[in-house]
């Protein structure tokens, strides 16, 4: 079984896209280096911000493959699975492995609210079929269903499903977790504008969304709180937050793509049926954005360990 060290900063990176509704791998790795030279710890595809659910089977393993071949072995590569049906979602983890990818962030059933017996069937036979290791995405506010302690105890009787992308926006679930589980289950927090708090509390690590258009500010917060230099990282997370909301919109995508292109890392191109923003919406994001670069910190030395670095 591969292995994953389930920590640090682990982006959720926008799919690029052209102007002719192809995949623009140009500016995709273009963002991708941008991620690696700021120390990321993980590279995590098709999810909410890839606009997963408007990419073929194709473009997905398109996706995987190029990201393998352009980030040092170091950063695994996890691919998002949200599949209508149990046989659709361990295909998708089979195709998975097999272009590379390390790991697999696993959603609940699509569409359909499953039931809590459902939920966990539906999980572990995905866990079953595969060797890869797995963070489930626990976000019921999005998603309608949440993955309770009780459901997690079943679950973690399989070795591989290992950590959970925490968005119950419950900042004390992750001491509940802790309590519960110990180090058995690694805590991601999910949701950018709780970060900082779900790592001061003993989160593991961070799925990000504006670390694609801030990705040294990103790793800066969490290896700074890692180092215990809390108030230098609180500065850094005060000065961000602005930007953070854009994550908890349901415009995000859109948001994160105009702030990608305002930082150099990407394009606002975005596909059908989400269009870019306009009007006095677009607006309001572009001046968050604007403050935000008019008023960016500078990064304390030695944030980054060395051997992300080289």
């Amino acid at each position: 079984m591969s292995t994953i060290d389930w920590k640090g900063v682990m982006p959720a990176v926008t799919t690029k896209f052209t102007k002719d509704d192809t995949l623009d791998l140009a500016m995709f790795t273009t963002n991708l280096a941008a991620q690696v030279a700021a120390g990321v710890h993980g590279i995590i595809l098709g999810g909410t911000l890839g606009e997963a659910s408007t990419l073929s089977d194709t473009e997905k393993r398109t996706l995987v493959s190029t990201t393998v071949a352009n980030v040092p072995s170091h950063i695994p590569v996890i691919m998002n699975i949200a599949e209508q049906t149990t046989k659709g979602a361990i295909r998708a983890a089979a195709i998975a492995a097999e272009d590379g990818a390390r790991g697999l962030m696993i959603l609940p059933p699509m569409r359909y609210k499953a039931g809590d017996r459902e939920t966990v069937t539906y999980f572990k036979e995905i866990a079953q079929s595969t060797d890869l290791p797995i963070m489930i995405y626990n976000n019921p506010v999005d998603y309608k269903i949440e993955v309770t302690l009780d459901m997690f105890e079943e679950l973690l009787t399989l070795d591989n499903i290992q950590a959970v992308k925490e968005s119950t926006r419950d900042i004390s679930n992750v001491t509940r977790i802790k309590n519960r589980f110990g180090d058995r289950l690694k805590i991601l927090s999910g949701v950018d504008t709780l970060a900082l708090e779900s790592l001061l509390m003993g989160a593991d690590g961070w799925v990000a969304g504006l670390v694609c258009a801030f990705p040294k500010e990103t790793v800066a917060i969490y290896e700074l709180q890692k180092a215990g230099r809390i108030q230098e990282a609180i500065a850094i997370y005060r000065w961000f937050l602005p930007l953070l909301e854009l994550d908890i919109n349901p415009k995000l995508v859109q948001n994160i793509k105009l702030a990608e292109v305002a930082t150099g890392i990407g394009t606002e191109t975005v596909r059908a049926p989400r269009l870019p923003l306009v009007g006095e919406e677009r607006k309001k994001v572009l001046q968050i954005i604007e403050n935000g670069l008019d008023n960016r910190p500078q990064i304390p030395t030695a944030v980054i360990p060395e051997d992300v670095v080289s």
